[in-house]
């Protein structure tokens, strides 16, 4: 007969097989739970992708009339943004920056001259473009099936609801046989926004019919000249208060942020109409005349616009530019580098010296 401790010995033995067991079904597991993970992603991407975005990288306001809090790492960092992420090490950052401080000084002279950041903008906003570009011949197959090279509002409207959990065949079907959708106010309201875009993107002559260039407007309006007037358009339509079609600083500060609350949200406050008092005075009111007319602010929101990469350019320097040369040294950018790349650099000043 099996004694206490041999039973006991057996029972742990049995426990560790059994544990080891279960390990390696769920080392066995894992790769097909981040499958149906990265699927999931994959699918929520796939129900917003025909969507235009919220967000323009490169332009310097938002559609709905607030500043781009990122514009200034958009430009400077290009498609590099993404490496520069708060918990990266700090030390692989500093060699990112210096690398990138050496492809935009050009002539080596180890400093940053306005032209030469001027240049460097235009160039990482270019790269935005056709990054963009190339997302949208992807966006353009998913809502033109057949290929034809052309989509209808009809069409469009179809892939839309359908990526809000419509069933498609049944929309098609009502569509069909112009029977009535039945949609909430909101996501007709969106519908309704979105179809005057799509109208604005219908170059002449109009067909009704969006091409893949066409498309490409619908989505990122700052691609085209003609969407780029519809955007501030509706960005004017919605801060004008007396309707004459123009900016004064009072309405262009008066773009509700939130309730407030206590003192903290109120700094919030404060600091958002500052940086919009100078945004608009310094900025985007080009004459200094108190007014905004749709041609400034055109122009400020224009990103291939090279006087205001060349004004941009000024500003960024300005910054960081501590020696008062009007250039910007390595050690300038790296003390500074929060403003430029969104990540704060520890000791920059010894660790310059060690790796450059």
């Amino acid at each position: 007969m099996m004694s206490r401790q041999a039973f006991l010995c057996s029972l742990g033995s049995l426990y560790l097989s059994l544990l080891f067991v279960f390990l390696l079904m769920d080392v066995y597991a894992r790769p097909a739970n981040n499958s149906a993970l990265k699927e999931k992603l994959v699918d929520t991407k796939d129900e917003n992708e025909i969507l235009p975005p919220d967000h323009l990288n490169g332009v310097k306001m938002e559609m709905d009339g607030h500043l781009n809090k990122e514009f200034h790492q958009e430009v400077f960092l290009g498609k590099e943004m993404e490496e520069f992420e708060e918990d990266s090490e700090p030390r692989k950052n500093r060699k990112k920056l210096m690398v990138i401080f050496s492809k935009v000084d050009i002539n080596n002279d180890k400093k940053i001259s306005a032209k030469e950041m001027q240049r460097w903008i235009m160039e990482k906003t270019d790269e935005h473009f056709q990054e963009a570009v190339e997302e949208n011949k992807m966006h353009f197959r998913a809502v033109d099936p057949d290929g034809d090279g052309h989509v209808s509002w009809d069409e469009y409207k179809v892939k839309f609801l359908a990526s809000k959990g419509f069933n498609e065949k049944e929309i098609v079907e009502k569509i069909r046989n112009n029977e009535e959708l039945k949609i909430d106010e909101e996501t007709q309201e969106v519908l309704d926004n979105l179809k005057d875009r799509w109208y604005q993107a219908d170059n002449p002559p109009p067909d009704l019919l969006l091409n893949e260039e066409e498309f490409l407007s619908f989505l990122h309006p700052e691609h085209s000249r003609g969407m780029l007037k519809f955007m501030v358009k509706e960005i004017i339509r919605d801060l004008d208060q007396d309707g004459d079609k123009k900016l004064t600083l009072s309405e262009f500060i008066s773009l509700p942020v939130g309730t407030v609350e206590n003192q903290q949200a109120q700094d919030i406050d404060d600091d958002w109409v500052k940086d919009r008092k100078k945004e608009f005075e310094e900025v985007i009111d080009a004459n200094h005349d108190g007014i905004v007319t749709m041609e400034e602010l055109e122009e400020y929101m224009d990103p291939m616009n090279e006087y205001n990469a060349l004004n941009e350019a000024k500003q960024m320097i300005a910054v960081a530019d501590e020696n008062q040369n009007h250039h910007l040294e390595l050690e300038e950018i790296l003390k500074y580098s929060e403003y430029f790349t969104g990540s704060k650099l520890m000791d920059y000043a010894r660790n310059v010296h060690e790796e450059f």
